[in-house]
């Protein structure tokens, strides 16, 4: 790395909470702060190396938080505390003492107890480790690299402590040590630029980073059998700052399993999402660049953990205004749209509701008569919304449209599973749908099915995959909504999940094997007696099946590894199952989940509204995991029946449903409404007539329409197999294909049945509107209409007429 690159990251660990710094808060305003307080309130320290930041907050009269970290001054009271040069509360001696912080023209006081000091030798997992993350040599592009660095070589982030403590000490004979002249030792030379260093400048021989090394190697280069934080705790939790250019200092504690915590700020590492919205200081310095929201992601010593930025902007002017709350849902989305200072939109009409939530459930839009008879229902529209999702959740039509859904993501195939697999497999999905199998016995079957695949469909989830950790790849990435395939060659940059993870993970399914039925395309699942051995592509080791995290209740009496890994994930207790699904189900309906990819759940991929996720978690877990229980709840709620039509105060909010968001349909959606719109029966390949696009077993059937518009070819999991991309090619499809142009000329369809039977022009015009987008014709749309039909004939202008609408945006979106 270049040494400008270096400089960047040492003076800006250096200098965070320097207290002759001086900067601006607001640059347009003069801030009048009535009150101060610090981040804690007190303190006590009782580790020599135990030196603590304190975040110093003040409150200005308009009742804004503003940070004075940087500003402020910490005055030592007493002979047993010290202020170092970087604002850090250092111990001296037992005894207690107190620190007078002073900003904005205000004070506070903060007691400190410095606690006995036993005298500790220099630890290398606590404070040697970390000074080599900080500084970078653990990285990925210096000596964590898969090959190292000329030479020399350190686990990947310092995931592996004692590897490192051996490279380091044993290494070349232990040459990069002296031990009775240290400052002579090359793991100090090298970066101070003492001797050429690739790596460049890292830091001097006054600095922190410096003494702590040397102490180490004069006390003899020991290795510690310190255990590694258990947890990292982020302050201020999700910190809002008013404008652009105003910061806010972060502090890190680490908690350890022993009890004791630290303040280790100065050493974690640092980073963001998104820098368009925030910038973060390799101190932790969070800087505001435009509105909006950034995950900011922290880790140390293989602990992570994430804080969510906002920057508001200027939002002069706004004032909340109270929105309907038909459930929990509303309640924590408004909670945060007011945060954000977000209006929510108002409720959609009727029609949209009906056109909206018909897709959603069933993949279908409402056809004429039944838009009529919805919009003519004299009750209050609440109620027949929700009498409307009920008879939705029970149709036929319902069990369809997730049978496909289930099916792409189990990748229902006959290129794996053959003609009779793929139709024994489709079954089978479709039974589990119709009956509304509650999701935890959905999985639990699918993953320990066995026999044949003809007579328990289930089985042939693993003809689909075959190797272990093909198996381990789809089921984490639909089932815990995690890609662990980014684990197969090194430990993630910013997750917990290790290589060594997931191979372990891979061996559940090392004993799954597979054999020639007596039936032609029949394949029998069966546990072999001795497992196929998975090796660590890293050690070249064989790997034993482990859980990647421990769970309490767990039923592992089994000796079958799948079915104890089948009992692991759909615990109640398993933190992702629950989650990844009602995520997913969200994004289905609302256009982005809550965690967006919704198969990539991660640390540095955190959700938009946590408190909303882990209330529809619960909520799910609590009616015993009820997939349908789920989409009643996203469908009756207030956010779902939101207006995609916005305002001043949520026009630039795409994330926080504070309206609706237009989807495209999807392939299968979009050949099926023209169908339904048009009136025009199917005729689709390999299927009996009248079978929708939703029916289809898989992809294999030839319809060019659906490839066009992005139907799944069903080779991944992931949800972005799925195109909704606009291209050139679908709008000339749309304009000229013969997919609607068939349709809407087609004898048995709905404009030949107007023409026949005579209808009045301002009945047709009226009857495509409401087939079309499900509402009635304005009166100006009407007069439009009949006019156009007047000039050019019933049926042509009829047609034309439905072209049109089928190929406009109301049409092509679900909004």
């Amino acid at each position: 790395m270049q040494r400008r690159c270096w400089l960047t990251i040492v003076l800006g660990a250096v200098l965070i909470g320097h207290s002759s710094i001086t900067r601006t808060i607001f640059a347009d305003d003069e801030v009048k702060v009535t009150r101060i307080w610090t981040v804690p309130d007190k303190l006590t320290l009782s580790d020599i190396r135990d030196a603590r930041s304190l975040l110093v907050l003040g409150e200005t009269q308009e009742g804004k938080i503003v940070d004075f970290s940087h500003v402020a001054t910490r005055t030592p009271q007493g002979s047993s505390i010290r202020v170092d040069q970087d604002g850090y509360v250092v111990p001296v001696m037992p005894g207690p003492s107190q620190v007078v912080v002073t900003a904005g023209g205000q004070s506070v006081t903060v007691p400190v107890d410095v606690k006995e000091l036993p005298k500790k030798e220099v630890d290398f997992i606590r404070d040697v480790e970390p000074i080599m993350a900080k500084v970078g040599c653990n990285q990925g592009t210096c000596h964590g690299a898969q090959q190292g660095r000329k030479g020399f070589k350190l686990s990947l982030r310092g995931y592996d402590p004692l590897y490192d403590f051996r490279a380091l000490v044993d290494d070349v004979s232990g040459r990069r040590f002296n031990r009775a002249k240290p400052s002579d030792s090359l793991m100090l030379l090298k970066p101070t630029q003492g001797v050429p260093h690739e790596g460049g400048f890292l830091f001097d021989e006054d600095s922190r980073a410096y003494k702590i090394i040397e102490q180490w190697i004069a006390e003899g280069c020991k290795f510690s059998e310190a255990t590694r934080p258990s947890r990292l705790e982020l302050l201020p939790a999700s910190p809002v700052l008013e404008r652009t250019s105003q910061t806010q200092q972060m502090q890190v504690i680490a908690y350890f399993s022993d009890g004791t915590s630290r303040d280790v700020t100065r050493d974690a590492v640092f980073e963001v999402s998104n820098f368009e919205v925030a910038t973060v200081s390799p101190g932790g310095e969070i800087k505001a660049v435009r509105r909006g929201e950034t995950p900011v992601l922290v880790r140390y010593e293989g602990a992570y953990a994430s804080n969510t930025a906002i920057v508001l902007g200027k939002r002069e002017g706004f004032e909340w205004k109270d929105s309907p709350e038909f459930n929990f849902i509303d309640k924590h989305v408004n909670a945060k749209l007011k945060r954000l200072k977000i209006l929510p939109a108002e409720l959609c009409s009727d029609a949209d509701f009906l056109r909206r939530v018909s897709l959603d459930l069933t993949g279908l839009p409402a056809t004429g008569d039944q838009t009529k008879a919805f919009l003519n229902d004299a009750r209050d529209s609440q109620t027949k919304r929700a009498a409307k999702i009920e008879e939705l959740l029970e149709s036929p039509d319902y069990v369809d449209h997730w049978t496909l859904k289930w099916s792409d993501l189990l990748l229902s195939n006959r290129k794996f599973i053959k003609e009779q697999g793929v139709w024994a497999f489709r079954n089978w999905i479709r039974r589990a749908v119709a009956i509304n199998q509650p999701y935890d016995q959905f999985v639990y079957e699918l993953m320990t099915a066995s026999g044949s695949t003809l007579e328990n469909p289930s089985a042939n989830y693993y003809r689909i995959a075959r190797e272990p950790r093909e198996v381990m790849e789809n089921m984490t990435q639909v089932f815990v909504g995690t890609r662990f395939v980014c684990a197969q060659c090194h430990d993630h940059p910013f997750e917990k999940w290790t290589q060594t993870q997931y191979y372990q993970l891979s061996a559940f399914f090392g004993g799954v094997g597979r054999k020639g039925g007596n039936r032609n395309e029949e394949e029998v699942i069966y546990d072999m007696r001795a497992p196929a051995t998975v090796t660590h592509a890293g050690t070249g080791q064989a790997v034993s099946a482990a859980f990647p995290f421990q769970l309490a209740s767990v039923d592992l009496s089994s000796e079958i590894p799948r079915v104890k890994l089948a009992s692991w994930l759909t615990s109640r207790e398993n933190p992702y199952f629950a989650k990844s699904i009602v995520n997913r189900y969200w994004s289905y309906l609302n256009g982005r989940g809550i965690i967006d990819p919704v198969d990539d759940i991660r640390l540095s991929n955190p959700p938009t509204n946590p408190e909303l996720l882990d209330a529809l978690t619960s909520d799910f877990i609590a009616h015993n995991f009820d997939l349908k229980h789920v989409l009643r709840t996203i469908a009756n709620s207030h956010t779902y029946q939101r207006t995609f039509a916005t305002q001043k105060w949520n026009e630039d909010d795409d994330v926080n449903y504070s309206h609706a968001t237009p989807r495209r349909l999807a392939a299968e959606q979009l050949f099926d409404a023209i169908m339904t719109a048009t009136g025009a029966p199917t005729n689709l390949p390999g299927v009996p007539g009248g079978f929708h696009a939703s029916q289809l077993p898989d992809s294999s059937a030839s319809v060019s329409f659906l490839d066009m518009f992005g139907r799944a070819p069903r080779e991944s999991p992931c949800e972005c197999e799925r195109s909704s991309e606009v291209s050139l090619a679908q709008t000339l499809t749309l304009i000229n294909g013969p997919t609607i142009s068939e349709a809407i000329v087609h004898p048995q369809g709905l404009i030949a049945k107007l023409v026949a039977a005579k209808a009045e022009p301002v009945q047709v015009v009226n009857e495509i509107y409401l087939s079309v987008f499900n509402r009635p014709a304005t009166e100006a749309e009407r007069e439009q209409g009949v006019k156009y039909l007047a000039t050019n004939g019933t049926a042509e202008g009829a047609q034309d007429l439905m072209w049109a609408l089928i190929n406009s945006p109301a049409f092509l979106f679900n909004r």
